[in-house]
């Protein structure tokens, strides 16, 4: 069995609601969604959205990448086992024209074409997706299942009002978990962070996300005038490009550091690690280029005596959904699982089955092979911008 056609789709999927943050602020989202069909007929779905704040890569970016690639050879090998597709995958090589030091460009391309193989490849052969982890060194002692995991809630709002009610919603619905969204122009930061935790109550895990908001230098006052709201990490507090201050600052706080944007590869990770930047990693599938590098990029915390979480990007849909579901049901140690929000944001999830999560944050582990989801052909066809089809030569 090969790979007998891939098929990139530019989709622009609108938001229910225009979501802000230090960073940017957006009512839809552009995106890829990728489609595998392979010799036998059987059909696997992936996902990426471009980020030129992230990764440097944009929607034209990304569709110039997939026309450029010589798919022919990259994909022309047989797929028997989980091995064989998680080999391939990982053996992929994009040619990407701008110098990319952190290996980052043209992740969400890898992220989408990756799923799509991974998807089509499991539902063929019948297997469970999460076989694929067997497939990564040292991923075993991660591996633990969970039949039901709880999301975190996510505050991203500059309205306090709305802040008020969206935390008593979330606490009311017995969520553990949230994160803040602080460094946003016009909010004061600390009015923000009184009203959530009065509102969440003491028992509630309390996170805040600066994207590159802060300065070096106010990074120290900021982050001390947090500490009486009990919070749990810091997410990228400064840009990406003043990331090795970060080192001489960690001594200086109290409160955990996360990276988010300057965690986009391995070669990321690699470089946190050496140069002891940060306590945590926020892995996103799309931005760290797939499921099998998001793994590997887990066990590089846990092996050198960092924490981790499943992040999500704004405007994922069901399909990115799902596969997050995967990891956050089969891996163990994450501080926080983020996604699912499926039906509170996106006016198409693009899947038959509702992934959002239920009303106290938890969803249930994908039982199904492949991804664990059935892609809804019409939804895509609704939202889809452009359509490139590249059909390879099996023999």
């Amino acid at each position: 069995m090969k790979i007998s056609e891939l098929t990139c789709r530019h989709v622009r999927i609108p938001l229910k609601r225009k979501v802000k943050h230090a960073s940017h602020e957006r009512t839809s989202t552009d995106s890829v969604v990728v489609c595998c069909r392979l010799s036998d007929g059987t059909s696997g779905w992936g996902e990426g959205l471009p980020r030129d704040y992230v990764t440097g890569d944009t929607i034209e970016s990304t569709l110039e990448l997939f026309q450029s690639v010589d798919w022919n050879s990259l994909l022309d090998r047989e797929l028997k086992t989980p091995d064989d597709a998680s080999q391939l995958v990982q053996s992929l090589d994009f040619p990407c024209s701008a110098d990319d030091p952190r290996g980052a460009l043209g992740n969400p391309l890898r992220c989408a074409v990756e799923l799509s193989i991974l998807d089509a490849v499991s539902r063929s052969l019948d297997f469970p997706f999460h076989e694929y982890l067997n497939t990564i060194p040292g991923a075993e002692k991660l591996i633990e299942f969970q039949p039901k995991v709880r999301y975190s809630a996510i505050v991203a709002s500059s309205s306090m009002k709305k802040v008020k009610w969206l935390c008593r919603l979330y606490r009311l619905g017995g969520f553990r978990d949230c994160k803040v969204k602080v460094g946003i122009e016009g909010v004061d930061d600390r009015e923000l962070l009184t009203i959530a935790r009065r509102s969440l109550g003491t028992k509630i895990s309390l996170r805040v996300d600066a994207n590159e908001s802060w300065n070096p230098e106010e990074v120290v006052r900021k982050t001390r005038e947090l500490e009486p709201f009990r919070i749990v990490s810091i997410e990228q507090p400064v840009h990406h490009s003043q990331r090795d201050k970060l080192a001489g600052l960690r001594p200086q706080i109290s409160i955990p550091i996360m990276l988010d944007e300057s965690l986009c590869s391995l070669q990321d990770a690699e470089y946190a690690i050496s140069h002891q930047l940060c306590d945590l990693f926020n892995i996103r599938l799309s931005k760290c280029g797939g499921f099998l590098n998001s793994v590997k990029i887990a066990v590089m915390a846990a092996e050198s005596g960092l924490g981790f979480q499943m992040g999500s990007q704004v405007g994922e849909t069901g399909i990115l959904t799902a596969a997050g579901r995967q990891f956050v049901t089969h891996i163990q140690g994450w501080l926080a699982a983020e996604g699912s929000f499926d039906n509170h944001l996106v006016k198409e999830r693009l899947t038959k089955e509702d992934l959002t999560f239920w009303i106290d944050g938890t969803g249930k582990a994908l039982r199904k092979p492949g991804l664990g989801m059935t892609v809804d052909q019409a939804a895509v066809d609704r939202v889809t911008v452009q359509t490139m089809t590249h059909n390879l030569n099996v023999l």
